[in-house]
This record gives C-alpha cells, structure tokens and sequence, in this order.
C-alpha cells in the first residue's frame, strides 16, 4: 500500500508539488474511514478518502530508534463521518490509523508516512481531537511474568486456552429492562446459578450496540430471567429488546480454575506463594513454620 516512493521522490524534487495528506481509519470491528486534506475526494486500493469531513493533523513526529512516533488528528464530529456518541461507546479506542503522502494529481506516487493506532480520544466544540501513536507504543509496556497467588491470565486467551464457546458457559438473553446504575434485567438465561457470569462479560449481539460489550459486576438468578449489574453502562444505545450474550467470569482463585472451568493445568498463578508475614518469621518446630513443605 506504499505505492510509487520513487515516483514521489521525483515529484517533491522537481520543486513544483501537488501533494496532500490522506489517513485511513480502521475500527477494531471492522468499520473504516478515509479522509483526505484535499479539496477533492481520492481513492486508490480500493479505499475512498473523503475531503468533506475537514479533518486535519499536526506535524508526524518521527525517531530513530524505539522512540514513539506521534501525530494528533482533529476533525469535525458529523453524521457522515465520526459520531460524537460512536466515540462515547468506544467504537474508536485503540482503531488502526494509516497516513500517506499523496500526489493528488497521481496518486499511485505515495509515501506511507505513519501506522499506529488512536490513543487518547476527546470531544469539544463539535470537534473531535485524536492521540496518534505509532507502532512503537506496543514496546512501551512492562514484560515479564508476574509472580502472585491469583491467575495472570485472561479467562479464553493464549495462556489460559479455555473454550469460551464450550456449552455452559455462554448463553443468549433478551434485554426486558434498564435501570440506573447499569442494571440490566434479562428475559430467560436461567439454567446457570446466581453469579456464574459474576466478573465474565456481557457482549451485544443485536441493536444499535452491537459490538459493545461490558464487565458484568454482579449477577443473580430470578424469576423469569438474569439481573445483571455492569462495572459501567453501554453508552452505544442499548435498548429494551436487543439480544445480549454472556459469557462465564473467573475469580483468578485455584479453586475456580478447577471446579468451574477444570482447566488447572493452564493455571497462571502460584498459590502456594508464601506471604511477607510468613517469609520473614523465624522458624519453630513448634509451628508450622519449621522449614518443611507446606503441605
């Protein structure tokens, strides 16, 4: 998708430019946005660019070496291009960005400048304003194992390697109500016990939310379906009627790991990690603390 960089080189150098900026903008379920600094729509590999949106970005700061590349977007918020409540449910957090270097009159002759993603994403003024960091953020995060009691693996991922799909541990419920405070109240989903979804999530399968999803912070069984309180709300519209899958929550403990889900051999953590209180004791042979195992 870089196109002819020499054939740019050759125009920028020729001192007489006809170049402008396009960005790609490509949400994590899916959706994509082309704008364009130009005065007229342009396309190529098959994505429009748009110049109606008047959207516009500072100076892409770029290094050598492992240091961030950074840029910040500003656009106006639009039915046609970025929602202003799009950007409340989330819908954009963490949205692939792409930024070229066009010859409008050729476009084949483009530079592909900046990669990265949206960090920090605020709204004023009709306006929206976005962090733009480049693929270098991904190595600014601490590495290592962590060792501590509690799982460090996220319930289905590479590490934990449990099914989500497994039959028990989802099912589909229809929304009967809202309330304050996250409350969803759900028709049907009562083969599962009181709290059998408590820390899973809850993901939207239908309605204007789709592809929203949120912690579930508490859940009970009553009768003729599920209350579900959520950590925070769905801001994408979710609406009485709309489907909803939940999906089983894990407490991170030994135990959970091996009644609920008997997945003990994938088990991130260290139970048996002594405490600082122990560590530091002096050993007695009048106590458990006499040098032997713990068991």
């Amino acid at each position: 998708m870089s196109g002819d960089t020499q054939g740019l080189q050759s125009h920028l150098q020729s001192g007489l430019t006809t170049t402008c900026r396009c960005w790609l903008i490509k949400r994590q379920d899916g959706q994509t946005y082309g704008f364009t600094d130009h005065d007229m729509e342009l396309g190529f590999d098959g994505l429009t660019f748009k110049a109606s949106t008047g959207l516009t970005a500072t100076a892409i700061e770029q290094a050598t070496g492992l240091s961030i590349d950074n840029s910040e977007a500003m656009g106006g918020l639009s039915d046609a291009a970025v929602k202003e409540e799009d950007i409340e449910a989330g819908r954009f957090d963490g949205a692939e960005v792409r930024a070229w270097l066009v010859n409008w009159k050729d476009t084949a002759q483009r530079k592909l400048q900046f990669r990265g993603s949206i960090g920090e994403l605020r709204r004023a003024g009709g306006a929206f304003h976005a962090e733009l960091r480049g693929l270098t953020d991904l190595l600014n995060r601490p590495l290592g194992r962590i060792y501590q009691k509690p799982c460090t693996a996220v319930l289905g991922d590479g590490s934990c390697k449990f099914n989500l799909n497994a039959p028990g541990y989802w099912v589909e419920a229809e929304v009967a109500s809202l309330a304050d405070g996250g409350i969803v109240q759900l028709r049907g989903a009562q083969a599962h016990d009181s709290a059998w979804f408590e820390r899973g999530r809850m993901d939207v399968v239908t309605g204007t939310a789709v592809g929203l999803w949120a912690s579930i912070k508490q859940d009970e069984r009553v009768n003729g379906g599920r209350r579900i309180t959520l950590w925070s709300g769905i801001d994408g519209g979710l609406a009485v009627g709309d489907r909803v899958r939940l999906t089983a929550g894990c407490d991170k403990s030994m135990g959970v790991c091996r009644k609920k889900f008997n997945n003990l051999i994938n088990f991130q953590g260290f139970p048996d990690l002594p405490n600082e209180d122990w560590v530091m004791a002096v050993p007695k042979k009048s106590n458990p603390n006499n040098g032997g195992s713990r068991r």
